[in-house]
């Protein structure tokens, strides 16, 4: 398999703060190799999640998602790694968690598909554009990895 650094997006979701899972969630993306290279907590206006969602308008779950994703705050995030988009969406686990299997952050914390807990950029073109819905370039913040040779490699 090839590697790629690359970047990512993720966004987790109201429930993750309601449940008080932010320390969970972070540490399995952390524990993955996966650096963060911004994070902001934020609450989405209704303009920012239509942007977000677009692809999803006119489905019949549209407009409850953009209720759940309005209803409170959200953690903004951009990860860097070799595969990033692929360890977190492998990491993330299916849309249903119901589907999604155990040590999944789905499938160990999601409770229905509208409240699965975590968004995660499914391609590098998702990746930019939803990154800088949220974050200037200034804002985002690599960094010299010193546990990198376990994780597969320097970064």
């Amino acid at each position: 398999m090839e590697r790629s650094y690359e970047r990512t997006f993720a966004l987790l979701k109201p429930g993750v703060l309601q449940r008080r899972l932010v320390g969970k969630v972070l540490s399995r993306i952390e524990g993955k190799g996966l650096k963060i290279i911004g994070m902001k907590l934020l609450r989405l206006s209704r303009e920012q999640c239509e942007v977000q969602y677009r692809e999803h308008e006119g489905k019949y779950f549209y407009p409850p998602l953009l209720e759940y994703m309005t209803s409170g705050p959200v953690i903004a995030l951009v990860l860097a790694g070799y595969n990033a988009i692929k360890t977190l969406r492998n990491l993330a686990g299916p849309t249903d968690p119901a589907e999604a299997p155990p040590g999944t952050i789905r499938g160990d914390f999601g409770t229905f598909t509208r409240y699965n807990i975590i968004h995660a950029s499914d391609s590098p073109e998702s990746a930019e554009r939803e990154i800088h819905l949220y974050f200037r370039e200034e804002e985002l913040h690599d960094w010299e990895d010193g546990n990198a040779i376990w994780f597969g490699g320097a970064s």
